[in-house]
């Protein structure tokens, strides 16, 4: 499995975003739609610019290739230059094909991922203007996107609150997420990694202690994702790609804090997440979606295929034991061989396929929230904890 996901990495899926590169404007084209059409003025998201930003940062830290240091330079001066508000600070949620400001709204979880790439590009290139930024953007979300019990998630260009409708969903709107505590735990896993501030170690202990105490949910064996301002649930969902995502990236953080005391009381949590997805989600090939109020949507979503290879990986890992775990994992990869990579020409993973794997053509191959971030970042991991393991 893991050979062949190398040679996917090189060979497909490092290749296809370098042709989205926008050499006249900067950053990376927004959009590609089933049929493999580039809009060159789509909108460009933030959220988008800064996980490819990410992904070239690590891809090159794995394999050594210069050109991708490269891509990851290009990334970050569009980010830098343009997702970045000049004036009131933090990164705005899209700009426009050439790079002018398009959805001024400041969300917590864009700010997130922008640390996220300013801190791998940082690990990556040694660039201290990259870490200055991401200790600026890190200063915001704890000053300006918080109240007492947790993080806020939308406010306007000046960091006034407004409604939460970018990560809302299925009918609700929530005031605050797991979604957006999630991935602020992640990139300050990767902030605090090539920082070591106590500060932000800190703070990630206080992230997973109200993971503990509030998101999981031990009755149901689930995280919640959606909450009222006090972190009561809004909504009887299992989001299944969540809650393996959150198990390996809650045991990273715990790997990179190094707290005997945490491990102990966290990890509990992921083995019962990671155990659950797979009684109750994986079917002997691949995962369903997400269960709300007890109606199973069993569509296959590319990214949640992406990170059950790499939540079940994990989960072997730390539970030798569980042998199934890893088969799990590689017949979660020939399903994504066989259904989900997209063997045309010019493209990449489809979006969406059925339970039987047949992709829906309404599903475009690249917009704002579709990129490298998850597939990549399962091919990195794949061969980073299999060379370690060897």
């Amino acid at each position: 499995m893991r050979d062949e996901i190398k040679i996917h990495l090189e060979q497909g899926i490092i290749p296809f975003w370098k042709t989205l590169r926008d050499n006249i404007y900067g950053g990376y084209y927004g959009f590609m739609d089933f049929d493999r059409n580039v809009d060159k003025e789509a909108v460009k998201g933030c959220i988008l610019n800064s996980r490819i930003t990410w992904f070239f940062s690590s891809a090159y830290e794995l394999l050594g290739d210069e050109s991708l240091l490269e891509e990851a330079r290009h990334g970050y001066q569009f980010l830098k230059e343009h997702c970045l508000d000049q004036e009131n600070g933090g990164v705005f949620w899209s700009v426009g094909y050439d790079g002018t400001p398009e959805d001024t709204t400041k969300h917590t979880y864009n700010q997130a991922f922008a640390i996220y790439a300013l801190s791998a590009y940082y690990k990556a290139s040694g660039e201290e203007e990259s870490i200055r930024l991401a200790e600026e953007i890190y200063r915001i979300i704890e000053d300006r996107c918080m109240d007492e019990e947790g993080y806020l998630e939308a406010f306007d260009r000046t960091f006034r609150p407004v409604e939460n409708d970018k990560l809302s969903e299925n009918g609700v709107i929530a005031d605050k997420t797991m979604n957006t505590l999630l991935h602020v735990l992640e990139a300050y896993t990767e902030f605090y990694q090539v920082t070591r501030k106590e500060e932000v170690k800190r703070r990630l202990m206080w992230i997973l202690d109200v993971i503990a105490e509030k998101v999981y949910n031990p009755t149901l064996h689930r995280q919640e994702v959606f909450f009222d301002s006090h972190y009561r649930s809004i909504l009887d969902l299992y989001s299944y790609g969540h809650d393996i995502e959150a198990a390996w990236l809650i045991d990273r953080s715990l790997d990179v804090i190094g707290e005997e005391k945490y491990r102990e009381k966290i990890e509990p949590i992921t083995k019962d997440l990671t155990r659950q997805v797979y009684e109750t989600a994986y079917d002997g090939h691949s995962l369903s979606n997400e269960c709300e109020k007890g109606v199973v949507d069993d569509d296959r979503v590319w990214w949640v295929q992406a990170e059950a290879i790499v939540g079940f990986l994990n989960g072997y890992q730390k539970s030798p034991d569980r042998k199934e775990y890893l088969k799990a994992a590689e017949h979660i990869w020939q399903f994504i061989k066989t259904y989900v990579i997209d063997k045309r020409s010019g493209s990449e993973w489809y979006w969406l396929v059925d339970k039987e794997g047949k992709p829906y053509e309404d599903q475009p191959i690249v917009e704002p929230w579709k990129c490298p971030y998850h597939n990549g970042r399962m091919c990195i991991e794949v061969i980073r904890r299999t060379i370690d393991a060897a």
